[in-house]
Protein backbone atom coordinates (compact mmCIF):
# COMPACT_ATOMS: atom_id res chain seq x y z
CA UNK A 1 0.00 0.00 0.00
CA UNK A 2 1.52 3.33 -1.01
CA UNK A 3 1.68 6.36 1.24
CA UNK A 4 -0.74 8.26 -0.99
CA UNK A 5 -3.42 5.57 -0.74
CA UNK A 6 -3.30 5.69 3.05
CA UNK A 7 -4.25 9.38 3.14
CA UNK A 8 -7.87 10.46 3.22
CA UNK A 9 -9.47 13.79 2.41
CA UNK A 10 -12.45 15.42 4.11
CA UNK A 11 -14.13 17.56 1.45
CA UNK A 12 -16.74 20.22 2.27
CA UNK A 13 -18.80 22.15 -0.28
CA UNK A 14 -18.58 25.80 0.83
CA UNK A 15 -19.78 27.65 -2.29
CA UNK A 16 -22.76 26.95 -4.50
CA UNK A 17 -22.06 25.46 -7.95
CA UNK A 18 -25.26 26.99 -9.41
CA UNK A 19 -23.56 29.60 -11.61
CA UNK A 20 -20.59 27.37 -12.52
CA UNK A 21 -19.79 25.64 -15.76
CA UNK A 22 -21.81 22.43 -16.22
CA UNK A 23 -18.64 20.33 -16.10
CA UNK A 24 -17.81 21.73 -12.65
CA UNK A 25 -21.34 21.04 -11.42
CA UNK A 26 -20.97 17.46 -12.63
CA UNK A 27 -17.63 17.15 -10.82
CA UNK A 28 -19.17 18.33 -7.54
CA UNK A 29 -21.99 15.81 -7.99
CA UNK A 30 -19.48 13.03 -8.79
CA UNK A 31 -17.65 13.79 -5.55
CA UNK A 32 -20.92 13.05 -3.74
CA UNK A 33 -21.65 16.61 -2.62
CA UNK A 34 -25.35 17.38 -2.92
CA UNK A 35 -25.89 20.55 -0.90
CA UNK A 36 -24.03 23.38 0.78
CA UNK A 37 -21.89 22.37 3.78
CA UNK A 38 -22.14 18.69 2.80
CA UNK A 39 -19.07 16.71 3.89
CA UNK A 40 -17.64 13.56 2.27
CA UNK A 41 -14.46 11.59 2.85
CA UNK A 42 -12.48 10.07 -0.01
CA UNK A 43 -9.14 8.32 -0.34
CA UNK A 44 -6.49 10.62 -1.82
CA UNK A 45 -6.25 8.90 -5.22
CA UNK A 46 -5.00 10.74 -8.31
CA UNK A 47 -8.54 10.81 -9.75
CA UNK A 48 -10.03 12.40 -6.62
CA UNK A 49 -7.14 14.87 -6.32
CA UNK A 50 -7.70 15.96 -9.93
CA UNK A 51 -11.42 16.45 -9.31
CA UNK A 52 -10.70 18.47 -6.17
CA UNK A 53 -8.16 20.62 -8.00
CA UNK A 54 -10.67 21.37 -10.80
CA UNK A 55 -13.32 22.73 -8.41
CA UNK A 56 -11.08 23.87 -5.55
CA UNK A 57 -12.71 27.33 -5.55
CA UNK A 58 -15.95 25.68 -4.33
CA UNK A 59 -14.45 23.37 -1.70
CA UNK A 60 -12.71 23.26 1.65
CA UNK A 61 -10.34 20.27 1.83
CA UNK A 62 -8.68 18.79 4.92
CA UNK A 63 -6.26 15.90 5.03
CA UNK A 64 -7.13 13.32 7.66
CA UNK A 65 -5.23 10.24 8.73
Amino acid sequence: MSAMAAKKLRITLVRSPISCVPAHRATVKALGLRRMNAVVEHAASPAILGMVRAVSYLLDVEEIS
